[in-house]
């Protein structure tokens, strides 16, 4: 049983890394698209002791320590307000008074050379759920992830002062020193842009590297506590055998990683910079899938003694 539903699984993927930027973004696609192994990467990396006690007295008992990625949130990073590109949400992010209209710092003339770029970013909760589950728990048993289906963790159109004026971020070690949380690096002429400060805008000839570093300075914000910024932290809390997420760091897979989902549907993820293939979203409009490392083991007894990895 556990075979087939593998082989399945990558017939799926298969058909998901053929696909292109033709299709609607809707939330049957995105859950569909989590159903990739690449990205899952489910590992058995210890054993955990339990304390069981029961009328014939107490024993130690062990069970399989596992680590595997979730696919916490769908992170869009777009150019103009209200036109996210998973189309059910876009309701969610619709033009207000402080947060109207968007795109890029341009007339659109062959002779400009004005590089600046605006995104708006969502992070949603990723729709896929008992999907998910179902996929992961094929393998044993499947850790739970910190996003709660459709629940926004962070719309830039709410978060004018930060996203849109970089208020108070501007003035921060991070904006001001160079080379300081860079996404790539200038000396082998792949720097994509900064992290900080943490908004909207950024200096960036290539639209698909624009929205990447918007993507992942609104992943940076949401899996972090006490940011000022307008949104609710993507994490959970740490429990007798189990190991939740913890914050994003960029150019670092063992912190977090992307699945592209428009304008091209990938069935595999990696990290920003990267050097698969960039295609231009015509709108301006992307988004990825934020997966997220969760470590777990089954309960096996009233008390956690401990786990060991192997490794």
């Amino acid at each position: 049983m556990i075979c087939s539903r593998r082989i399945r699984a990558g017939i799926i993927a298969l058909h998901m890394a053929s696909a292109t930027s033709a299709f609607a973004l809707d939330s049957a696609t995105i859950a569909a698209s989590a159903l990739s192994p690449d990205c899952l990467a489910y590992r058995v990396v210890g054993i955990c002791y339990w304390l069981n006690c029961d009328f014939s007295g107490c024993s130690v008992r062990t069970s399989v320590k596992i680590r595997h990625y979730v696919p916490d949130a769908v992170v869009s990073s777009y150019s103009n307000a209200g036109e996210n590109p998973w189309i059910e949400m876009r309701p969610l992010s619709l033009p207000n008074p402080t947060a109207a209209a968007g795109g890029d710092g341009t007339t659109n003339q062959g002779h400009e050379n004005n590089l600046a770029k605006f995104k708006n970013a969502d992070v949603i909760g990723h729709p896929a759920g008992v999907t998910f589950s179902s996929f992961a728990n094929a393998f044993g048993h499947a850790c739970t992830g910190a996003g709660t289906p459709f629940m926004p963790y962070l719309l830039s159109t709410l978060d004018t002062v930060a996203w849109r004026y970089n208020v108070p971020e501007s003035v921060y070690p991070e904006a001001l020193i160079p080379r300081t949380r860079e996404i790539g690096n200038r000396t082998s002429f792949n720097l994509w842009g900064a992290v900080y400060p943490r908004g909207g805008f950024l200096h960036q000839s290539d639209d698909y590297k624009s929205g990447a570093v918007g993507a992942q300075r609104a992943g940076d914000i949401v899996t972090r506590r006490g940011q000022p910024h307008v949104y609710q932290p993507l994490l959970a809390n740490a429990s007798d055998g189990y190991w939740p997420a913890g914050e994003l760091i960029e150019g670092n897979a063992a912190t977090g990683k992307w699945q592209e989902l428009t304008p091209t549907l990938s069935s595999s993820c990696a990290v920003f910079p990267h050097t698969d293939t960039q295609v231009q979203a015509q709108q301006g409009d992307y988004a990825w899938t934020l997966w997220r490392p969760y470590s777990c083991c089954r309960r096996s007894g009233q008390v956690f003694l401990g786990s060991v990895d192997f490794n």
